[in-house]
């Protein structure tokens, strides 16, 4: 830290395994005429007090980023104590990760990792596959216009290098790379009127009163289509003061389609995949749409601990807990931290915010990794702020950080460079689309978490922005050794995208309806480009020719049941199975609803009706477990060849 004679004070550097430097980064050297005892006389948190009140009374003597102007200097108090506290709980601990360094790549380069990245490496090889070909077939125009950006600055960077010539996509894949019309995406394959009245709402709110202004969400059509002009980026002046209250931000309502909602964990791990290809392809366009540049961090190979519980990758901590809980998704210690706190912390005054003591926090953790496999802790002896340090300690010591490295210049552009909530919420819900399966289970009862800290704030005193200020240091400043200076002006923008995960956390966790449109056109183009391949074996056409010649006793198919009317399988129950006669009335509720008075001679122990839910299984889905509001006719219509079957949702 560097000080001048005005007392601003400029941050420069911040190096988390760098213990030497702790005193001279974050104190400010004292003036000639005053000893230096006094100065360190006073403890670390107040002298940096005094240090952001010292900057708020004197002009900065530089030029302020967009992200510090856009908070008031005071209000950054919080922000800078929590990483003084993130600094003393590691000076005297040995760093256990080793990042592999890993040059910067060119633009070629990135280019040909983004095409890998979103499924389209065929592009590159030049191989004939039909994930490619049916990825590029479900395009809209903008996600279309976005992949042949990318891949004309890949080809013209091979021609440059004198490499072999990249062909055209159309030379692959022929007519299926040509841009979709500009027209609304069908909703999970099938038109839908314009202005259909609305059903439902999904209305993400605190449980208390909000004034603030109420606004639609649409997840029909696609969030790069829906930007017909490019909102004016307004500056901030370093005059200028951010709205920290909770009011200042909107809420926002969706409107349930008739296919109802479907968070992350409805669909299976296949077309989960395939909609981390396509909401990569759609952020892309949509920065594009706004006039932006998505960047992206060069992916870091991290080798953490491969035993013990803080520092440990979060999959190989769930493969150790799956041997014993199978499916579970998050891993124990997480969970077991969250609910210590959720049990006895959420009153405590400055929770997260006042520091635990260093000494017992370190000791605490070391009892953990000796004892909790055996089930030996003794958690009625945590105090909550010191349970609270270790839960963000657990956090910052992940060797992949939950919101990725690769990501982190995508959510810091998001509100730096986009200027309405709206705009900003629709590119965090694609970056949520995109972490790794671990990464979005773990943040997401991290985020619950935070939610219900916030929701008790008339008792521990911890508001939104106090929880955000908190939080995002924990969460985006990355404690590798190339933390770096960038990272750390960044501060006041990672509290705002901490704000904003943890007020709209509902809305985030559900996949827009326009992705599994193009996942189910995407299975369907599969399956028919399979079909067409088969036809031209020569084995299946002699198969095809006995079977025709044997004149076989045809059996009663699916195809015998008449239009309208399905089949559900409940193999969990008395009654497996059940045709029903569906119109444009029928949920899946209802269905539901219907099972449980036929089996209603079970005990209720065996049923657990409330726990059951309707799947759609193959077709053009892999999995799909559906809204109990959903309208059966409409999902029917979309995926004819599906099986339905009742049976309890995994959570």
């Amino acid at each position: 830290m560097e000080v001048n004679d005005s007392g601003s004070v400029v941050l420069t550097a911040y190096h988390s395994y760098t213990p030497a430097r702790a005193e001279q980064s974050f104190a400010p050297e004292a003036p000639p005429s005053r000893p230096l005892l006094l100065r360190k006389s006073l403890p670390r948190c107040q002298r940096i007090n005094r240090m952001i009140s010292n900057e708020s009374l004197h002009p900065p003597v530089y030029s302020r980023s967009n992200s510090q102007a856009s908070v008031d200097s005071t209000s950054m108090e919080d922000f800078w104590c929590e990483v003084e506290n993130i600094k003393e709980s590691s000076e005297d601990r040995q760093d256990d990760q080793t990042l592999l360094e890993v040059k910067s790549p060119d633009e070629g380069e990135l280019e040909a990792e983004w095409l890998h990245d979103v499924g389209l490496s065929t592009l590159i090889s030049g191989s004939e596959e039909e994930d490619g070909e049916a990825l590029l077939s479900t395009l809209t125009r903008t996600q279309a216009a976005a992949v042949q950006k990318r891949y004309n600055t890949y080809t013209q960077t091979m021609r440059k290098k004198n490499k072999h010539q990249a062909r055209d996509v159309r030379d692959i894949f022929g007519p299926a790379f040509e841009a979709i019309p500009a027209s609304p995406v069908m909703t999970n394959g099938i038109q839908l009127p314009i202005h259909k009245p609305a059903t439902s709402y999904l209305e993400c709110e605190f449980e208390k009163v909000n004034q603030s202004v109420t606004e639609e969400l649409s997840f029909e059509v696609s969030f790069s289509e829906s930007i017909t002009e490019i909102p004016k980026h307004r500056e901030w002046h370093s005059n200028q003061s951010f709205k920290k209250e909770e009011s200042a931000l909107p809420n926002f309502i969706i409107r349930k389609s008739r296919f109802g909602l479907t968070e992350v964990g409805d669909l299976s791990l296949g077309d989960m995949k395939k909609i981390r290809y396509l909401s990569l392809i759609e952020l892309t366009a949509f920065y594009d749409a706004l006039g932006i540049e998505l960047k992206r961090n060069r992916a870091e190979r991290v080798r953490g601990r491969e035993n013990g519980l803080f520092g440990v990758p979060l999959t190989i901590l769930l493969e150790s807990d799956q041997k014993k809980f199978p499916g579970i998704k998050v891993p124990l210690i997480f969970q077991k931290l969250l609910l210590k706190l959720e049990e006895t912390g959420l009153e405590t005054e400055g929770i997260l915010r006042v520091p635990g003591s260093a000494s017992r926090v370190k000791s605490l953790r070391q009892e953990i990794e000796a004892k909790f496999e055996e089930d030996m802790f003794d958690w009625e002896q945590v105090r909550n702020n010191d349970a609270a340090g270790l839960l963000k300690m657990f956090i910052r010591e992940l060797p992949s950080p939950l919101f990725t490295v690769e990501y982190l210049p995508a959510f810091i552009t998001l509100v730096e460079k986009i200027p309405e909530v709206k705009l900003q919420l629709q590119a965090l819900h694609l970056l949520i689309m995109l972490l790794p399966d671990a990464s979005r289970d773990a943040a997401k009862v991290l985020l619950q978490f935070l939610k219900k800290v916030v929701s008790n704030e008339g008792k521990n005193k911890m508001t939104l922005w106090n929880v955000s200020m908190i939080v995002a240091p924990n969460l985006f400043i990355y404690k590798g050794k190339r933390a770096n200076q960038e990272e750390m002006l960044a501060a006041a923008t990672t509290a705002r995208i901490v704000r904003l995960l943890i007020k709209y956390q509902d809305i985030l966790w559900m996949v827009p309806n326009f992705l599994i449109s193009q996942v189910r056109k995407m299975n369907e183009a599969a399956m028919n480009n399979t079909k067409r391949q088969l036809m031209f074996d020569k084995g299946v056409r002699r198969l095809l020719r006995r079977k025709t010649m044997e004149r076989e006793r045809p059996e009663r198919t699916e195809s015998d049941i008449p239009e309208g009317v399905i089949r559900v399988h409940a193999p969990l129950h008395s009654k497996v199975s059940m045709a029903i006669q569906l119109n444009n009335q029928t949920k899946v509720k209802d269905i539901l609803a219907r099972f449980c008075c036929e089996n209603s001679h079970e005990s209720s122990a065996n049923m657990k009706m409330q726990v059951q839910s309707l799947h759609e299984i193959g077709g053009n889905i892999g999995q799909h477990c559906l809204d109990p509001d959903a309208y059966m006719l409409d999902v029917y219509h979309a995926n004819p060849q599906a099986e339905w079957v009742i049976k309890p949702k995994i959570s």
